[in-house]
């Protein structure tokens, strides 16, 4: 009996520090020939000292992208995977990721940007990314991109899930103000870009699920500079739940799918320090990372994208 053909899995994220003495580079890498002040790489590492001195992204995703691997090959499919993980801004960089792939004999696999909303400004570099780095090998690996996922079914029951968990433990759930937090983008980049209208369908899907319950859409993790970002911020959000009398805000982290700075330290740090500082209650639903319902909706758009390549 013959072996079932090879395909691989990519998962694409944007990468992290992996110890306080890479954080100046990784820094540099994102900024990308822009200025690096020591204000900035001092406050940087600050940041990561708070998570135990580097980011858990990359074991997360290696953990996600194992079980995603393990989710596909345990079922009936007339295919074998083998997973592997790209990051845009520290190792294993995509290049590098995409060049063992080869060495490791596949020819085609199917990359899954690890982030609901998929739009040309929010995620398009890292199809760019993919792209050059597959032409510098000679067109191989061939590469297809997981589409958007920020309506599946399986993603909005699990974070309405999640936050209904939160509201039910509270003494008076109608006292609370649910805050969807994603990603903030130049405001001027995003004419005529899907994001903005991705984030609030996905918000407004799951709040259907969760019923009635107060919520916003806001944004975080805004880069410097004097253009404008998209907005409201999240923290001024919270500031504005505490002045129309909510008692508790539930920030939910719906553009990421794991844990990293822009949870651990945006979210965990400094917004629960604004609900405190403006005296409201703080919670958080849980980031993504590898809960199984997400591995199975992710390995099912995964599996099917592979299929349909066969």
């Amino acid at each position: 009996m013959s072996e079932k053909p090879l395909k691989g899995i990519l998962l694409l994220a944007f990468g992290g520090a992996d110890s306080l003495e890479s954080v100046e580079p990784f820094v540099k890498n994102v900024l990308k020939g822009r200025p690096v002040t020591s204000e900035l790489v001092a406050k940087t590492v600050e940041k990561y000292k708070l998570m135990g001195g580097e980011s858990p992204l990359l074991e997360i995703t290696l953990a996600q992208a194992k079980a995603i691997e393990d989710e596909l090959n345990s079922g009936s499919t007339g295919l074998r995977y083998r997973a592997y993980v790209g990051m845009r801004y520290w190792h294993p960089f995509i290049a590098d990721t995409l060049k063992k792939m080869k060495e490791d004999g596949i020819e085609e696999a199917v990359a899954a940007i690890m982030s609901p909303f998929v739009s040309m400004v929010a995620t398009g570099a890292y199809e760019t990314d993919v792209e050059s780095a597959v032409a510098t090998l000679g067109g191989t690996p061939v590469i297809e991109f997981v589409k958007t996922w920020h309506v599946e079914k399986d993603f909005l029951d699990l974070v309405a899930g999640n936050i209904l968990k939160e509201l039910s433990s509270l003494p008076e759930p109608k006292d609370a103000l649910v805050i969807f937090s994603s990603h903030s983008l130049p405001v001027v980049a995003l004419q005529g870009d899907a994001y903005e209208m991705q984030v609030n369908q996905a918000a407004g899907f799951i709040m259907e699920r969760v019923g009635k319950a107060d919520y916003r859409v806001a944004y975080q993790s805004k880069g410097s500079g004097p253009r404008q970002w998209l907005g409201p911020q999240t923290d001024e959000v919270i500031a504005e739940a505490a002045k129309a009398g909510k008692k508790a805000v539930i920030v939910v982290p719906l553009g990421f799918a794991a844990d990293h700075v822009e949870t651990l330290y945006d979210i965990d740090v400094l917004f629960k320090e604004a609900a405190m500082t403006n005296g409201v209650e703080f919670r958080r639903t849980p980031s993504l990372n590898t809960a199984p319902a997400f591995i199975r909706m992710l390995a099912a758009k995964i599996g099917m994208a592979a299929e349909e390549k066969r």
